[in-house]
């Protein structure tokens, strides 16, 4: 993946002189966000020389539990931590343009038990994979939401 145009490399290579901050991701390897998201997340990480350490969501509920999306286990979550621990800010587990269509889908149809939230959540998963294949569109909106993220931590 190359550095967006719209978010310069420099911003992120700027960071490198920052060794107080960390990166948790919390995640499984079965997950299709994941699959989208986590090379992203390193690809920025990589760039912005902030270490890294991947958590695998089964082995780590505890830790996953402080970070729920909306009372779920929403993955994978990124979570920034500066050099005495305390977190600065998180992203995840999708950009916000893809977790709005779950999150439509939610407001939508509180009822878990209801007839047929099996079949709609499923046609929300294919809804989400879709916007995942249509463009790398959800590739900048990361980088962006990551920038925006980033200028809120303390020098």
């Amino acid at each position: 993946m190359k550095m967006s145009e719209y978010v310069p490399k420099a911003f992120f290579t700027a960071l490198n002189n920052r060794s107080n901050l960390h990166c948790l991701i919390l995640c499984t390897d079965w997950c299709p966000d994941v699959i989208w998201n986590v090379p992203i997340l390193f690809r920025v990480m990589e760039q912005s020389r902030i270490s890294t350490e991947v958590l695998l969501m089964e082995k780590h509920m505890e830790t996953m539990d402080l970070f729920l999306t909306d009372g779920g286990r929403a993955q994978p979550i990124a979570v920034f931590l500066n050099g005495t621990g305390d977190v600065l800010g998180r992203w995840g587990a999708r950009p916000a343009y893809i977790q709005a269509v779950m999150d439509r889908f939610k407001k939508n149809n509180p009822d878990k038990q209801e007839a047929g939230y099996k079949e709609k959540l499923n046609q929300t998963y294919r809804e989400i994979g879709e916007l995942y294949h249509a463009s790398n569109e959800y590739q900048e909106v990361m980088l962006h939401e990551l920038r925006d993220l980033f200028t809120t931590f303390p020098s």
